[in-house]
């Protein structure tokens, strides 16, 4: 990839016959679970490409909201020598180590809401400022969408490298980025920040993306179409109807959809407090988290079916998470190694659809496991990238 006078890299043609995507939902401490299966994606990569392979050397795009976006800018985010700063592997490790300090768990806490944000978000802050150091979003190794959310214009702000050379002023630090990107309302601040260049400046005021787009698969392919359409090279010859040409995994965070959660005559009770901290938890949060994702998934669903490219598209979530689990916030070690193990657990589960009806996921007949599933498109995304003549360092 080669890098403009502007700062905007300029990329040369994908020559594949593939569109590569990856995208990660928010979800809190529960995204030590897509954190989990990642690894084993990585690895299986490796097995077949050497040890130095990494997700960001197979993905066109890696999409990620909150959680799911600190994810996708660890995977991006560039080290001294422009390779990935972060192995999948050491993802797990990096919640497993920080949680308990970016959501410390005392009695206190959960009647914080009431007065300001449950976490003051400064511990965050500063492991992301310290491990994505400089860098900005031109200097990702491979392109990422990032949903936030713009309180003071109330408007979604996607940090997308695609949107760089027309909206020069998303450059942003990585570490501003991520921190907006998990700054979800009642459990941490809003972030704000400036971007500056030779023709002016621009202000964030910034929450969780999550609140417009806490599955980010669709916005990540809308990026992608967009380009198609203004016939970036990149993605030539590409049609923006070759669905079949798509290579998608979205990866959830969990939800709870076999306990029955709550009651039209339980919440026609509550007032402002009992939708923000019943049962210590966010149910406002949970419901349009739960909601948005489960909307984008669905659309997804029907539209790689209609167009006969099924096989292009795979979602892998657990719908039956327990009250304990669920929790955006739980870092208690007990709670994280149960996530871990969620996380496994998924991979030898059947490969599951949602149904558009009951909005459940079911078995698809005869697809095997997620872990199969994932060795799967391992070989085809090394296939696509060995066809665009791309090597790894071993």
């Amino acid at each position: 990839m080669a890098t403009t006078a502007d700062g905007i890299r300029a990329y040369t043609p994908a020559k594949g016959k593939l569109v590569t995507v990856l995208s990660i939902d928010g979800g809190g401490c529960r995204g030590i679970i897509p954190a989990t299966i990642l690894a084993f994606l990585e690895l299986k990569l490796q097995e077949i490409d050497g040890e130095g392979a990494r997700i960001a050397d197979y993905f066109d795009v890696i999409a990620g909201t909150s959680t799911g976006g600190l994810l996708a800018l660890m995977l991006a985010s560039p080290d001294k020598d422009k390779r990935p700063l972060f192995a999948a592997k050491d993802l797990t490790k990096f919640y497993l180590d920080y949680l308990p300090k970016i959501f410390p768990q005392s009695f206190f806490t959960k009647f914080k809401m009431i007065a300001g944000p449950k976490y003051d978000g400064k511990y965050l802050h500063s492991i992301l400022q310290q491990n994505l150091g400089q860098s900005k979003l031109h200097d990702t190794v491979t392109n990422v969408v990032i949903p936030t959310f713009d309180i003071q214009i109330l408007q979604p702000t996607i940090f997308s490298n695609f949107t760089l050379k027309f909206q020069p002023l998303k450059d942003a630090l990585l570490s501003d980025i991520g921190i907006a990107t998990s700054a979800a309302p009642t459990f941490l601040p809003a972030h704000n920040f400036k971007t500056k260049d030779e023709n002016g400046e621009r202000e964030f005021n910034l929450v969780d993306g999550g609140v417009v787009a806490n599955n980010p698969t669709l916005t990540a392919i809308s990026q992608v179409t967009r380009q198609i359409v203004n016939g970036n090279d990149q993605f030539f010859p590409v049609e923006p109807t070759d669905y079949d040409k798509f290579l998608v995994i979205s990866i959830g965070t969990g939800i709870n959809k076999d306990e029955k959660k709550y009651t039209a005559q339980q919440v026609s009770k509550w007032g402002i407090f009992g939708w923000l901290t019943e049962d210590d938890t966010s149910p406002i949060i949970d419901i349009f988290n739960s909601g948005s994702a489960d909307m984008v998934d669905i659309h997804l669903a029907v539209l790689f079916e209609a167009l006969r490219s099924e096989k292009s598209y795979l979602r892998i979530q657990d719908d039956t998470l327990t009250s304990s689990t669920i929790s955006i916030d739980d870092s208690s070690m007990e709670n994280m190694q149960k996530l871990v193990q969620i996380g496994k657990d998924l991979l030898n589960k059947p490969v599951s659809k949602v149904n558009i009806e009951t909005g459940l996921y079911e078995v698809v007949p005869g697809a095997g496991t997620n872990g199969d599933m994932l060795k799967s498109f391992a070989k085809k995304l090394s296939d696509e990238r060995k066809q665009r003549g791309g090597t790894v360092p071993i």
